[in-house]
């Protein structure tokens, strides 16, 4: 490839990003992270509220009655708290009917936990821990920043693929896979990671507030981590969407004074 070609498909791509970076600059909560996104607040909520209508037709609702009572008595005190960071959302807390080990929020506030998770979580306090975690994935709007980057990415692979279109078709190809290969495990997955101890971070300090004692999140984890030993072959730490279990556990207990300060005792 020609020097001034490169020089001016880099060009391209940083005077792109300048104006996204400038047009999409938001400040996460709790943590202050500066963060791109380009994707509207509103556009966001009416994705999750599509989504979670599908989801309630195709998956069925647990009408298990304790169940469904501790995440409505713990969903709605973290909710309380997250409403600051997220005065519009419509909150809504549902149990669904699967063996998954996992739970979600929504952006505009729609949560659904699975009933495969509810033996890890196994309390009050360990379901505080899963929903502060959820919740603050949408209060940081992760969704809307993961989709930001997915069009990024995707603009800079349509750019590269422009600025090649006259060289050999073997140095295309080299290029798309070595283009693909760096997002994917230079940016796309380390940035999953950082948003998993975002949320981790965050959650801690919302169960906090609601009254649960952080320092329980431990424990979830820590039976999260005995779970999930049981598995397949655990996917090397670099490719991995999440933080390994260690590494999360460790975060927890350095975020664990801060989140302690604000910690009040519900009577």
């Amino acid at each position: 490839m020609k020097p001034q070609l490169i020089q001016r498909l880099c060009a391209t791509v940083l005077f792109a990003l300048t104006v996204a970076f400038l047009n999409g600059c938001s400040t996460v909560p709790v943590t202050g992270r500066s963060q791109l996104n380009l994707m509207s607040a509103g556009e966001e909520m009416q994705l999750g509220l599509t989504s979670f209508d599908k989801l309630k037709k195709e998956t069925p609702v647990s009408r298990d009655t304790a169940a469904n009572a501790l995440l409505q008595k713990v969903g709605q005190r973290i909710a309380a708290v997250a409403r600051a960071d997220m005065p519009n959302a419509q909150w809504e807390f549902v149990v669904f009917e699967s063996k998954e080990v996992n739970a979600f929020c929504l952006p505009g506030g729609k949560v659904g936990v699975y009933t495969g998770i509810l033996p890890i979580t196994k309390n009050e306090a360990g379901m505080a821990t899963v929903l502060g975690h959820e919740i603050a994935h949408a209060v940081a709007r992760h969704g809307g920043e993961r989709m930001t980057e997915a069009m990024l990415m995707q603009t800079g692979g349509q750019l590269l693929n422009s600025s090649l279109a006259n060289t050999d078709p073997r140095w295309q190809a080299v290029a798309q896979v070595a283009y693909g290969v760096t997002s994917k495990v230079g940016v796309e997955l380390p940035h999953s990671r950082a948003q998993e101890s975002e949320a981790d971070q965050i959650g801690l300090r919302y169960m906090a507030r609601a009254g649960y004692n952080p320092e329980v999140a431990v424990q979830f984890w820590q039976r999260f981590a005995a779970y999930n030993s049981q598995q397949v072959a655990a996917t090397p730490a670099f490719l991995r969407t999440h933080p390994t279990d260690e590494t999360r556990i460790r975060q927890l207990q350095q975020w664990i004074p801060a989140a302690k300060a604000e910690f009040r005792p519900v009577p």
